[in-house]
């Protein structure tokens, strides 16, 4: 090894730790992957926490017991959430058979215009009902797979929920847990990176958060404008896309287009769109760099990245981790960096 120059060694050394790293990631996702019904719950109700500390740590200092505090935040959350979920179910299946015909219809007018090509979309949208019931039969052939899907989720979403109410409750034990099983004398430097990493994702998940509730109030209001169907669902659905960049806002928006299209028309369907694009182009020059720069910083580029990531491993639920996982992990390397530095100039 020392016949070769210093360059060579140090390339080599890096090339080990990179390979070293990557094996023990690989390693720490598939072990992830099997126990997935005990990883997700928790990851879920770490965002949660991060997300709900704010409002159960201004309960407690206003005089309630904590473990009312985190009892009444948990039954919020289930309401907020149930009532999120029904409404925009109930828009979607009140709008399908309109948004079929719509889409019918737009493929016959692209016919009149363009021949062959648009008589292929006016079958593929006459079709699209046929389609579905044919997937929806293949569906049936393995009702006891998706039974057992349905109840798998049923159950991580109830312990991610008494998870949360715990984390809550038993949040200030947390550093003293830390500490005792912390090696040597690390305690302080954990501590430090757990504190950090937490702020990321508590900056994440309530910037965020913001951002995702002006968006759906804005579209709200143009859809309701527009006399759009299911204004209120709709709204609802952006606030929950919200939390997926990027694409979640952009499924979201098509709905809502889609819906606007099947109920109100072509025209109707532009101004819908507009709508959507007004409110991106608000988010992603306006609300993005001014919220989300005081709470984390992060290039879209890495979190385009990171989201692709999370899909490829984790498919839709790795899209909504991705991010807020990617903010701790550059949290935890911002205060390694900061304490390296502090004892390289101290020395």
């Amino acid at each position: 090894m020392h016949l070769l120059p210093l360059p060579a060694r140090r390339f080599a050394a890096w090339c080990a730790v990179v390979l070293l790293a990557s094996g023990v990631g690989y390693v720490g996702i598939r072990l992830c992957a099997e126990l997935r019904t005990a990883v997700t719950p928790v990851l879920l109700a770490l965002l949660g926490t991060a997300l709900l500390r704010p409002l159960h740590r201004r309960m407690v200092a206003a005089g309630v017991p904590r473990s009312l505090s985190a009892g009444i935040t948990c039954v919020a959350v289930v309401a907020v959430v149930g009532g999120a979920v029904y409404i925009v179910v109930a828009a979607l299946i009140d709008s399908g058979d309109q948004i079929v015909a719509a889409l019918r219809s737009a493929a016959r007018s692209i016919a009149d215009h363009f021949g062959a090509a648009g008589t292929s979309l006016d079958d593929l949208a006459a079709n699209a009902k046929e389609l579905l019931t044919k997937f929806g039969g293949t569906a049936a052939s393995n009702v006891i797979s998706g039974v057992s899907v349905v109840g798998e989720t049923i159950a991580m979403a109830v312990l991610a929920l008494l998870l949360v109410f715990f984390f809550l409750r038993d949040s200030y034990r947390a550093v003293g847990i830390l500490r005792s099983v912390a090696p040597g004398g690390s305690a302080d430097t954990l501590e430090a990176m757990a504190r950090r990493a937490f702020r990321a994702v508590e900056g994440f998940m309530r910037g965020t958060t913001f951002i995702a509730f002006i968006d759906a109030v804005c579209i709200t209001v143009g859809l309701l404008v527009l006399d759009v169907p299911g204004a209120v669902g709709l709204g609802a659905l952006v606030f929950v896309g919200a939390y997926i960049p990027y694409l979640g806002a952009f499924l979201s928006g098509a709905v809502a287009v889609l819906v606007a299209l099947a109920d109100r028309g072509f025209v109707i369907a532009l101004w819908a769109l507009g709508v959507v694009l007004a409110v991106q182009v608000l988010e992603g020059h306006v609300l993005q760099p001014v919220i989300q720069s005081r709470t984390v910083q992060m290039h879209p580029a890495v979190v385009m990245v990171a989201i692709t990531a999370g899909a490829s491993v984790a498919g839709i639920l790795g899209m909504l981790l991705a991010v807020p996982l990617t903010a701790a992990g550059f949290g935890i390397l911002h205060e390694l960096r900061t304490r390296y530095e502090t004892v390289a100039d101290g020395s």
